[in-house]
This record gives structure tokens, C-alpha cells and sequence, in this order.
């Protein structure tokens, strides 16, 4: 694994990477070289603990009725200090444990465009070219057409209805206000299953997009029941000038190697952290450009459209998850600061490190690449299961 040089020692020490709060259940993976494999480890007072002699993968660990209390009683042996093992992820040492994302065999799933107010406020700026009195008016006419105020509305409420006829008489209807403010919402297969890379890992995009950039996120991790169990911080790097080409390209915008992180770990619902706390997150993202390049926005979840349950219930409404799942709940995040040429907005550079953070969930760090200088997707299903067979652990 080649080191991530802009990746200074302070973004990756451990300070900068739990919780502010300094409590909670943390789980995380880990790959270890003793065992030639990655393993499910707890986070206990800023050490590393190997849960694989009771549970061999997180997806197991998911599956208990109560699964912080059973990680904590299932803690084992210390492997290494959690600051030694971020180190040994930054500086790209094989010699010791590593960080990997912190789920296994949770299939990868995200949520789009919901956060319905931004999108009807860029389809609002675009209409209006930048004039902020023709913005102003064309929201005051929507309000005044559907009763209510944008931010209020629910997607696939009769206020919706009327925005959405509203939009359409003015020539402003588009597929991705479909699934803002539809019934349904846009939920797609982000990453194959053990395909997502975790924090202080590279992320990359492929040489020839021109046009692409992070989309910060919260992810939550569901058990096979749908039950909701833990949430984490995800990074669904997205290529702009391939979806906009054409919606029916999302796959190719999406799924690239090492196009999706998550980390630095689950942490599982319990005393301390739950579903309401997830719904008061904010997401902070920041980037830094080896060209002095500096970028920082933020995304409040109390500005989501859709509720992260009933994006849940929609994904397993027409299908099972036999090992579990885990959804992406969608970006506020829109980069239109400029930072090549005037009126093209952002695109990401080579070397940018991407910060990902949240008071509850600690931070993501990851440094941008090309795909094909981040180490290959190589270690699959079956290897995990013949590593596991092999430590005679299944």
C-alpha cells in the first residue's frame, strides 16, 4: 500500500480521528499481517482489540440483538495502539495492523438527492442565471403556488404534487426532482461488497474525468432484519462529468477502485449514541490542495428531505439482505466555488486530502489519486472466506 504523503501526522493521529465526545461504541477492521487478513477489532481507551475469535466478520457482530454490548464483552487481545495502527495506515507500512473500512459483508448501498432543498435551489439559480431578485421572486411564486415553504416540503406529499406541477408548467421538471420530492427515492449499489476503503487510504477517480469531487455523507449499517444498528462517515466520490452526460452513466460515475470510503469506524447504537443523534449530525468536509487550494462546507442532517428510516423501509421493502447492508444517506454538499477557471466550479486535484467529519463519528481523511495508483480491489469473498477457513474461524 504506497503512503499517503499529504497526509500530515496530526490529521492521522488518533486525537483527530475519535469522537469528540470520547465515548461510544467503535468498531472497526483492521488488516492484520499476523493472520494474513483483516479481522473486526473494538476501540477501548485508545487501543486496538481483536473481536474475530467470536466474531469473524462485523456482519456477525450486526446480527446480535444488542450488538455494542456484545462487541464490548467479546473484546480479545490487544493488537496494537490505535494511534500505531493509523500510522501504519498513513505511512503505508505491511509490517503491522492497518485501518480497512469498517464493514465487511454489508452490500453498499446510497441514497441521492435527498436533500430536496438544495436541488430545487440550484434548478432556482440556474433558471435565474445568478440574479439573486429573480431567484427571490421565482421562491416567493412557488411558495405562494403551493402553500408552503420549499424546505417543508415531504417528498410525496400533496404539497409535492403541487410543486411538482408547479415546476412542470415552467418548464423546470427534471429527472433528479423526480426523485427529490417523488415517492420514491434514488437509491443504487454504491460499491461491490469488501470494495470500500477506509480512512487514511487513497480514493480515487479515473484519469480522464475532468469533473468530480467528494460527497460527504452519513452511512448507516443495518442487520439482515433491517434493523438499524450503527452509523458511520462515507465519502461517495462522484464523477460529475459522467453523470451529466447522461443519468443512465451513474454505475460509471459511481463505481470506480477506491471510489467509496468509509470509517474511521461503526459506531453501534447504544446508551450513548442513536437514531436521534444521527438526525442532529453535521458533516463537516474539508479540503486541501497541494496548490494552496482550500475548500470547507458543511452538511446539517436536520436538512434532510427523507427520513434515514424510511429510506431503509424503501430498501428493503422488495428485497432481502441476508448479510446486512449499508446506506449511504446523500450529500447537502454541492462544490460551485471555482478553483481552475472562472464559472467552472470544482473538480478535484491529484494529492487533495478530503477531511470528512462529524462531532459523533470522528473523521474520514483520505488523499485523492488516480484509480490506478490506489491499490487494486484484489481481495475478494472468496479469499475472505479461505482466510477465515484457514484460522479456522468459520
Amino acid at each position: 500500500m504506497p503512503p499517503s504523503a499529504n497526509i500530515d501526522l496530526e490529521l492521522a493521529s488518533a486525537a483527530a480521528t475519535l469522537p469528540a465526545d470520547g465515548d461510544g461504541t467503535l468498531i472497526g477492521r483492521v488488516w492484520d499481517p499476523a493472520v494474513g487478513g483483516p479481522s473486526p477489532v473494538i476501540v477501548l481507551e485508545g487501543q486496538v482489540h481483536d473481536l474475530s475469535a467470536a466474531y469473524p466478520t462485523v456482519r456477525d457482530l450486526c446480527e446480535e440483538a444488542s450488538p455494542a454490548t456484545a462487541a464490548r464483552a467479546a473484546a480479545g487481545a490487544r493488537l496494537a495502539s490505535l494511534s500505531q495502527v493509523l500510522e501504519n495506515t498513513r505511512a503505508g507500512k505491511v509490517s503491522g495492523p492497518r485501518m480497512l473500512a469498517p464493514v465487511d459483508l454489508q452490500s453498499v448501498k446510497a441514497a441521492g438527492v435527498t436533500f430536496a432543498v438544495s436541488m430545487l435551489e440550484r434548478v432556482i439559480e440556474e433558471r435565474v442565471k445568478g440574479d439573486l431578485q429573480a431567484a427571490a421572486s421565482l421562491r416567493e411564486q412557488i411558495v405562494d403556488e403551493i402553500g408552503a415553504d420549499i424546505g417543508s416540503v415531504t417528498p410525496g406529499s400533496e404539497d409535492a404534487h403541487k410543486l411538482k406541477a408547479f415546476l412542470i408548467d415552467r418548464g423546470l421538471w427534471s429527472q433528479y426532482l423526480e426523485v427529490g420530492i417523488g415517492v420514491d427515492a434514488e437509491i443504487f449499489t454504491k460499491a461491490p461488497t469488501l470494495a470500500a476503503v477506509g480512512t487514511l487510504c487513497p480514493v480515487g477517480v479515473p484519469p480522464d474525468s475532468t469533473w468530480n469531487n467528494p460527497e460527504p455523507e452519513v452511512a448507516l449499517v443495518i442487520s439482515s432484519r433491517g434493523a438499524i444498528v450503527g452509523a458511520t462517515l462515507g465519502n461517495d466520490v462522484n464523477l460529475r462529468d459522467v453523470e451529466g452526460r447522461s443519468a443512465l452513466l451513474l454505475p460509471q460515475a459511481k463505481d470506480n477502485n477506491a471510489s467509496c470510503a468509509l470509517g474511521p469506524f461503526l459506531r453501534l447504537f447504544d446508551d450513548t449514541f442513536g437514531l436521534e443523534d444521527v438526525r442532529s449530525l453535521t458533516v463537516d468536509l474539508e479540503i486541501s490542495g497541494t496548490d494552496g487550494f482550500r475548500l470547507h462546507d458543511s452538511s446539517p442532517m436536520s436538512q434532510i428531505s427523507r427520513r434515514p428510516e424510511d429510506l431503509v423501509a424503501q430498501l428493503f421493502r422488495s428485497h432481502q439482505y441476508p448479510d446486512g447492508a449499508l446506506l449511504m444517506l446523500g450529500t447537502l454538499f454541492a462544490p460551485v466555488v471555482d478553483r481552475d477557471t472562472e464559472g467552472l466550479g470544482f473538480t478535484h486535484h491529484q494529492g487533495d486530502v478530503v477531511r470528512i467529519s462529524s462531532p459523533q463519528l470522528g473523521a474520514l481523511v483520505n488523499e485523492v489519486r488516480h484509480c490506478h495508483d490506489c491499490d487494486p480491489w484484489s481481495f475478494g469473498l472468496r479469499d475472505l472466506m479461505a482466510n477465515l477457513a484457514g484460522r479456522q474461524l468459520l
